[in-house]
């Protein structure tokens, strides 16, 4: 099997006849924190896995469960196993230089300066509205030089082209139709879970590439 592994040059090699070297070179050396590792993160962490991203920081306390499957990137061989444990399996399936570091915590107001202190980039990618906002506070409070890209609203069987990307403040983006919640109708389905989760993943590509929305 290690035979038949790409070696690292022919791998950014890969990546860079598809981005161009100069992009790529920014991909490569950027670290993002991904805070939950749910619908959201599951599918944000292997986008920013396959683009090349130098190195992922993965935060989530909870374990594979059954429900789950239908929208987080985990499978059924991996229920009861943490996610952070999951995730990391199945990264370094898809990109084996990828640079990973998983933290099997929950994430609060005491040690969040710790955990993201490295990260370029952090994504919010919780189901809870108050870690939602508990988040934002801590970054604009005391990390204004990392930005941060947030979600809001992916729920139910809505337009796809409802899902959108609006920049909120400085070094501050929102994904999402900013309405649905779990709570109405038929709650979280796949696809519109995976629209939102791309949205959050193309964000941090297009501000590493200095594309910021207006």
């Amino acid at each position: 099997m290690a035979e038949l592994l790409p070696t690292k040059e022919a791998y950014i090699q890969a990546l860079n006849q598809r981005h161009g070297e100069e992009l790529q070179s920014r991909f490569s050396s950027a670290t993002v924190a991904v805070c939950g590792l749910g619908g959201l993160g599951s599918n944000i962490a292997v986008s920013l896995a396959r683009a090349g991203i130098g190195k992922l920081i993965l935060i989530d306390f909870d374990r594979v469960d059954l429900t789950n499957l239908h929208r987080q990137q985990y499978k059924v061989s991996q229920i009861g196993m943490y996610k952070t444990e999951a995730m990391l399996d199945h990264l370094r399936e898809i990109n084996h230089f990828l640079e990973l570091k998983a933290h099997t915590v929950r994430i609060t107001e005491q040690n969040a300066a710790e955990l993201l202190k490295d990260a370029d980039i952090i994504c919010e990618a919780f189901d809870d509205a108050k870690c939602k906002a508990m988040l934002v506070d801590i970054v604009f409070g005391t990390m204004q030089k990392k930005y941060l890209v947030a979600a809001s609203g992916m729920a139910g069987l809505g337009s796809a082209n409802s899902i959108k990307t609006r920049k909120i403040a400085e070094r501050f983006y929102l994904c999402g139709d900013e309405a649905s919640d779990v709570a109405d109708g038929i709650g979280l389905v796949s696809s519109r879970v995976l629209l939102c989760a791309a949205h959050q993943a193309h964000m941090v590509l297009r501000i590493l590439a200095e594309k910021f929305e207006t």
